[in-house]
């Protein structure tokens, strides 16, 4: 059984140097100067951080131009005509889920991503096409990324007659989540659409990740229904609001009623922490418990030129957002990228500690805050005690 024992390391947000010791593929001690036999390979991390692999916890794999000839982007500003802009790109050019969901993959391992849930389009104009691109990715890289998927009805749910069906076959395909997006501005009718939604999740077994763009009072009123139906289904645990702008825009006390209800319920909150946009109020959810991920959102596709992959760097975006200067304010963006999506996610044996699997990145920084500010090209990323990647380059055939 091999053992590797990575000497005077920076794990996570401590200050003081430890040695990791891994044996068998998982973290068998960690601690000051550990005593090791000759037989065990010594790593000497001085000057260097570990930290977890890290979670993208709201992504668009299915529809990234990553590793495409530039995209010139001529995007429109609503919605709607964004998405009607998006169906005339597929239209009229070749496009394959799975080759550019596999490229995404690679570069977020070789970034120290392990993990992601991804909202994939279903349409009654592409059908299930892309789910089955990016379970097959899914199937393929299973021993190198954690893939998490959500059927999205990214034209809309109700307004497109027929969806409903599309999004039936993507459950029974093997999508893990039912999305649905604005059920108030965009299909006009938030009842029957969170019925809906909520009713082909019980059918399923499956859980829920809602998009709601919706701003304010409006917005919070979908977080309600929400709220009302996870409650009267029992769904705890199985239920994520991505983005929820609306969380930042209510009066404060409605914001600390919501927040209530969202922890009690154990509703998690997935962030891309926009530039245009207002944020959940992130210290007052995690007062309530509330689990707060973060995410990418979309990468390189016909919404955005904008996204590279790098968890880290979405990191600092969320640290710019929120105003968090403080070294233990930033505690909170590394929590989004690690902690917060791993329990979103439900993953077992996750994080740097003794009996966890021995999975994670090692960056050359002065501390986490640095390695968040720098986004260091040099850093070197392990799957169960196997490096699979260093400074930006893969170490395994994909």
């Amino acid at each position: 059984m091999k053992k590797t024992l990575f000497k005077n390391t920076k794990v996570g947000v401590s200050k003081f140097l430890v040695d990791v010791l891994i044996e068998g593929g998982l973290i068998s001690a960690i601690g000051p100067a550990l005593s090791v036999s000759n037989e065990v390979e010594v790593i000497d991390s001085v000057g260097k951080v570990m930290l977890p692999l890290f979670v993208d916890g709201h992504a668009h794999i299915d529809k990234t131009l990553w590793g495409m000839p530039w995209h010139e982007n001529d995007v429109p500003a609503e919605l709607s005509e964004i998405i009607k802009n998006e169906r005339n790109f597929r239209a009229n050019n070749e496009f394959d889920s799975f080759q550019q969901s596999s490229e995404i993959l690679k570069t977020y391992l070789m970034k120290g991503t392990g993990h992601v849930r991804t909202h994939i389009d279903v349409d009654t104009e592409i059908g299930v096409k892309h789910v089955e691109g990016v379970l097959e990715t899914k199937r393929k890289y299973k021993d190198y990324m954690g893939i998490e998927t959500v059927c999205f009805p990214q034209s809309g749910l109700l307004v497109r007659k027929g969806t409903i069906d599309v999004m039936s076959q993507a459950m029974a395909i093997g999508c893990d989540f039912v999305g649905g997006i604005d059920p108030s501005s965009f299909d006009r009718n938030p009842v029957k659409h969170l019925d809906t939604i909520f009713n082909l999740a019980d059918k399923s077994g499956a859980g829920i990740d809602l998009h709601l763009h919706e701003p304010g009072d409006l917005g919070a009123f979908s977080v309600e229904l929400l709220i009302e139906r996870t409650k009267a289904l029992s769904m705890q645990g199985k239920v994520t609001l991505s983005h929820g702008f609306c969380l930042g825009e209510i009066a404060p006390s409605y914001q600390a009623k919501l927040a209530k209800a969202l922890g009690e319920l154990d509703i998690s909150v997935a962030t891309t922490a926009p530039a245009n946009r207002n944020v959940p109020p992130f210290g007052l959810l995690r007062e309530h418990g509330v689990t707060i991920s973060a995410g990418n959102d979309g990468i390189r596709d016909t919404w955005s030129p904008y996204g590279n992959g790098d968890m880290l760097q979405r990191a600092m975006f969320l640290g710019l957002k929120y105003r968090w200067r403080k070294d233990t304010e930033l505690e909170s963006a590394l929590y989004s990228i690690t902690e917060g999506g791993a329990n979103m996610m439900q993953l077992n044996a996750y994080g740097i500690e003794v009996g966890s699997e021995a999975s994670f990145v090692v960056i050359e920084a002065q501390n986490f805050a640095d390695a968040m500010m720098l986004q260091p090209l040099s850093r070197d990323v392990y799957i169960s005690g196997k490096r699979v990647a260093s400074n930006g380059k893969l170490e395994v055939d994909l």
